[in-house]
């Protein structure tokens, strides 16, 4: 669903030239040329991420092709060979998500970031803040056609307290005059929880203060739009926001996380802070045992395949804790709990990893692994020594035969 557009358009070399833009972007157009066609493409299915319509058609000339098109609940953009504000003021009513001109290859450009847009909006979720109900519905009603799961709050009170049961909230919409907590005093109380780059919100005025912008980006904010506003602008800021936090995302990652395994890495491990607020902290350093035994009978390419697979083995048993990759064939884990339980989960760890068959080629790799761990009472010990003292031991089980779990409580 992800992936596949509908589109709808009577010109071979307009429809050559969608197909290569949208094949090159990663997206499986399937193509009709009239009415008729799409109807018969609908029926068979109609499980697409868009449609992209043009609004003049052979069976259809005066943009019929909409109703039928939103009439199955798919989202739409519709193609005009020329401006008017008629049809723009038409298109847009219908409830479409943009119009884009077929006037020359840059405007049509913009398709491209719109479906990728829409493609990703589908990991986001939006929070409305409105005390008004017909505008927090217009509101909701304009995000969920970009694919947006949203929330709803009548207030900044309530706006908060749902960000608390809802952490995967990545943008907030907001109105400022409202009861009991406006939008100005929101968004400073949610930047002191959450940076720019965690959560983006949009503020909304109908005031006529010309320093509300100033107000509310020095608050904390992303944008600003004052009230009545037009959707194309709407959604270009909303778009704006969330290609700027998904690029900080991807930068985030790029920076904090090992390319070959998925794994945190060190630079993330030691600047990461624990959000338990857990009294003892458990660490356990791990590596796979004769590695470079691996990669001389496999080359590099099998060596990479046993991190791989042992690095998903061990973020699988470890879903609750810190799993990182430090680099080569050595990990580290940082959890809280019992120690107890934190020695038996390590040992079992140990255990499914030997028992580890790693396809390569038409070869079965099998490893071991070896395993140091200590627990400390987290204010009192240093991250640093603590990973010192789980190296040693760590060294302690590779001298005396390998494969094994050595833990002692510091």
């Amino acid at each position: 669903m992800f992936n596949k557009v509908l589109v709808v358009e009577d010109s071979k070399a307009f429809r050559k030239f969608l197909d290569a833009q949208l094949r090159q972007a990663g997206f499986h157009a399937v193509f009709a040329e009239s009415i008729a066609e799409a109807n018969a493409i609908i029926a068979r299915d109609n499980n697409f991420l868009c449609a992209v319509l043009d609004y003049c058609l052979p069976d259809g000339t005066d943009g019929e092709i909409i109703d039928i098109v939103l009439s199955h609940h798919i989202k739409s953009v519709v193609l005009t060979a020329h401006f008017s504000q008629t049809i723009r003021d038409k298109v847009l009513s219908k409830g479409v998500i943009d119009y884009l001109l077929k006037d020359s290859a840059a405007s049509v450009s913009y398709l491209v970031p719109l479906l990728q847009r829409l493609q990703a909006n589908t990991h986001h979720k939006a929070m409305v803040v409105d005390d008004s109900t017909m505008i927090r519905r217009h509101l909701v009603n304009l995000l969920e056609r970009q694919n947006l799961s949203v929330i709803q709050a009548e207030n900044g009170c309530e706006a908060i307290s749902l960000l608390a049961e809802h952490p995967d909230v990545t943008l907030i919409i907001t109105d400022n005059d409202m009861p009991k907590k406006d939008g100005i005093t929101m968004t400073r109380e949610i930047r002191r929880m959450y940076s720019r780059n965690q959560i983006a919100i949009l503020g909304l005025s109908g005031s006529s203060d010309n320093s509300m912008t100033a107000q509310y980006l020095k608050a904390g904010a992303n944008d600003f739009l004052y009230k009545p506003f037009n959707q194309e602008e709407f959604y270009c800021r909303i778009h704006h926001m969330l290609n700027m936090k998904d690029t900080s995302d991807k930068l985030y990652k790029m920076a904090n996380q090992d390319t070959l395994t998925g794994l945190w890495n060190r630079r993330y491990f030691f600047n990461q802070q624990c959000d338990k607020g857990c009294q003892h902290r458990n660490i356990a350093m791990m590596d796979i045992d004769f590695f470079k035994k691996v990669n001389d009978t496999y080359g590099h390419d099998g060596g990479d395949a046993v991190l791989i697979h042992v690095s998903r083995l061990i973020q699988a048993r470890f879903e609750d804790a810190v799993v990182a990759r430090f680099g080569g064939e050595e990990f580290c884990i940082q959890a809280c709990g019992a120690f107890s339980h934190f020695q038996q989960r390590l040992e079992q760890l140990r255990v499914d990893i030997e028992a580890l068959c790693i396809p390569y080629l038409d070869n079965t790799i099998n490893v071991t692994m070896s395993i140091g761990a200590v627990s400390g009472a987290a204010q009192s010990h240093a991250i640093d020594d603590m990973l010192r003292t789980a190296d040693d031991h760590l060294y302690y089980a590779k001298e005396h035969g390998r494969n094994q779990v050595v833990a002692h409580a510091l």
